[in-house]
């Protein structure tokens, strides 16, 4: 199985509280389920939060686009 997520690597964190709707939590639990499977490790949905925000973040063309035209970094 080929999920866009691969392994997860380890990072430094900062915590930050979001409020999710009920089928959203659902759904990152299932995609937990699915990729615990695919790479044959246990992961939370908690987890993974990080890694998805960042990798939509990375194939977001427009947005990259504007840090480009506006010269800005993508820490802000």
């Amino acid at each position: 199985m080929r999920l866009l997520l691969g392994p997860l690597a380890r990072t430094d964190t900062v915590k930050v509280t979001v409020a999710l709707p009920f089928t959203l939590k659902e759904e990152l639990d299932r995609y937990a389920e699915v990729h615990s499977a695919a790479w044959s490790k246990d992961v939370e949905a908690a987890d993974l939060i990080p890694h998805i925000l960042a990798l939509f973040l990375s194939k977001d063309r427009q947005f990259k686009k504007a840090i480009r035209e506006k010269k800005l970094s993508p820490s802000g």
